[in-house]
């Protein structure tokens, strides 16, 4: 039998409200509507298919207090996580939102309107307090904290909602199931115990051996729930990591484990979390919930030191036990034994005994550099997926951004640097010019600095975009501005390699190289805002080159490039 939902009922609004959706849908076409932001959205689902009951709606103010101060809601419930909605003052103004309200929640992708939320109250959000009583730490190298600080808008919206359509899937659709869907799924394999695993990474050997061990250990079956809503900046997409899961729930034994997604936007609020991660498994009606080491944690704060201590989850988790009602299953890391072919949980090996790991940034370098995966620590099947999503560097893409003053030269080592690659091979190579971008992509665009900005970003646009299908991109505009040349840099850099080249030429020899006579109608007024005469040039602070035309040749320069590009592996055969 599945465990009872945490408050005794599942919340399950879609069911609750299916009576009326009809009239619910009319009226959400007719009331002023808020977008949901990405986190929302993933909250909002889960409010109401019942993911985490007891809730029906987002936090009011007396709610949010006490599950910031206390963890708890106000009548006694233990629930450790803030869910609110949070909404730009100058846009409820707009609309005439205030208590007694009625909006609709409306999905950020397609606009489909999701939910009525009916606004119990408007309260501000103490952004110093969430990061200390929530997340442990005022310190914004927590990703919560970040994002509080940084995305979490200043005014917060309490009330409950009523359910109009469900959010709408198009990826992994078969094993997107709600808890109500989860609970069916055990009653029709007559699943009495149930193991649910959380995971946001990719799963490996030892996921597998560890998911087993709980299984044997506890006589139940296993629920693989990995988060494919938001988790941790930086990680693995959640396309590649279900490719992942699903290639090694063959490993499983027959009957022994299923697959299904939770849509959770994470916290990484480490022990706080752990308990909000067992309550949702609870409400999915799992019976027992592994807790393995530093579960949900970010990883180090500011001063270089761990936000949590490495078991710190399960003695929250433990500390309500009596209160879940789902049994923890704490588990150390475990290690490989090569001389008799077995993972052991380290804390159970002897002193003396040869072990081996591989930890995630030595995966990461693998993959990255095309290092052998052994087969000990992932199946083959896992290996190849993930050198499919992550191939190494020599099958990337990347750019390099040639930045200088007009007539530095920067054309023509963008030029000679297309030779060059197109004679390397191995990747197509696109050339992104200043004036032909300017032609092409901004005609409409003038040249103060917030429509060079747009130039600029347009070019950092295109190229990523270059970048991510795996190709080599230059790109020579003049690009005065270190703020807009950082942001091409933040947006390349998520999808392959870039290289910014700063084209140092002094401008009195730009000048002289110009032949149009471009600089001297700016030296007399009829050209205005021209960099190098009467705008500023930023030069970049720290450019990945740099190289002055009347110093150095342009075959010497596309060959310090080439060089850069070898050392990190992106041409050349290694």
């Amino acid at each position: 039998m599945a465990n009872s939902p945490h408050g005794g009922i599942l919340k399950d609004l879609y069911v609750r409200d299916e009576p009326i959706q009809a009239q619910l849908a009319a009226e959400a076409a007719t009331l002023p509507a808020v977008t949901l932001t990405d986190r929302q959205l993933c909250d909002l689902e889960l409010i109401l298919n019942g993911g985490f009951s007891p809730l029906e709606g987002f936090l009011t103010q007396p709610e949010y207090a006490g599950v910031v101060h206390n963890s708890r809601l106000p009548d006694g419930t233990l629930w450790t996580m803030p869910i609110y909605l949070d909404v730009d003052q100058a846009e409820l103004t707009r609309l005439g939102v205030a208590p007694g309200s009625r909006i609709t929640l409306r999905d950020p992708r397609d606009d489909q309107a999701l939910a009525i939320l009916t606004v119990a109250d408007l309260y501000t959000v103490d952004r110093a307090v969430e990061a200390e009583k929530v997340y442990g730490a005022n310190d914004q190298a927590h990703p919560a904290v970040h994002y509080l600080y940084h995305n979490t808008r200043d005014t917060l919206v309490g009330g409950r909602v009523q359910a109009v359509n469900a959010p709408q899937h198009y990826d992994y659709v078969a094993i997107r199931r709600s808890p109500a869907e989860v609970r069916a799924l055990f009653r029709k394999l007559n699943w009495t115990r149930v193991v649910a695993f959380q995971t946001r990474n990719p799963m490996h050997r030892a996921h597998r051996e560890l998911t087993v061990r709980a299984a044997r250990t506890r006589h139940a079956n296993v629920l693989i729930q990995p988060v494919v809503g938001l988790t941790k900046p930086g990680d693995i997409d959640h396309f590649t990591r279900v490719r992942v899961y699903q290639a090694i729930m063959a490993k499983y034994p027959n009957g022994m484990a299923q697959l299904s997604l939770l849509p959770l936007a994470m916290r990484m609020a480490g022990p706080r979390e752990a308990v909000w991660h067992a309550i949702i498994r609870k409400n999915f009606g799992a019976t027992h919930f592994i807790v393995g080491r530093d579960h949900a944690g970010p990883g180090a704060d500011s001063q270089g030191r761990d936000f949590y201590g490495p078991y710190d989850a399960q003695e929250l988790v433990l500390q309500y036990k009596d209160e879940l009602h789902i049994e923890m299953v704490p588990f150390q890391m475990l290690t490989y034994l090569p001389d008799t072919d077995e993972y052991q949980p380290i804390n159970e090996v002897a002193e003396g005994v040869r072990t081996l790991n591989i930890s995630g940034t030595e995966l990461r370098r693998r993959l990255k550099s095309g290092a052998p995966i052994p087969e000990w620590f992932s199946y083959p099947e896992v290996v190849r997926i993930l050198r499919e999503a992550n191939p190494p560097r020599a099958s990337q893409g990347f750019t390099v951004l040639l930045t200088g003053l007009h007539a530095s030269g920067k054309e023509p080592i963008a030029r000679a640097l297309q030779v060059a690659l197109n004679q390397e091979g191995g990747r197509s190579v696109s050339l992104l010019l200043g004036e032909t971008i300017r032609q092409e992509l901004s005609s409409e665009l003038g040249y103060t600095k917030r429509e060079r900005d747009i130039n600029v970003a347009r070019i950092g646009f295109v190229a990523s975009e270059l970048t991510r299908a795996g190709a080599a991109c230059i790109a020579a505009p003049i690009a005065p501005y270190d703020a807009a040349r950082q942001l091409v840099r933040q947006q390349v850099a998520r999808v392959g390699g870039f290289y910014l080249v700063h084209v140092a030429t002094p401008l009195e020899a730009c000048i002289e190289n110009d032949r149009a006579g471009v600089y001297q109608r700016a030296i007399a007024g009829e050209i205005k805002g021209f960099t190098g005469i009467d705008d500023v040039y930023e030069a970049p602070a720290k450019p990945d080159l740099v190289v002055d035309t009347t110093r150095t040749a342009i075959s010497q320069i596309v060959h310090e490039i080439i060089l850069l590009l070898e050392r990190d592996g992106y041409i050349g055969d290694r």
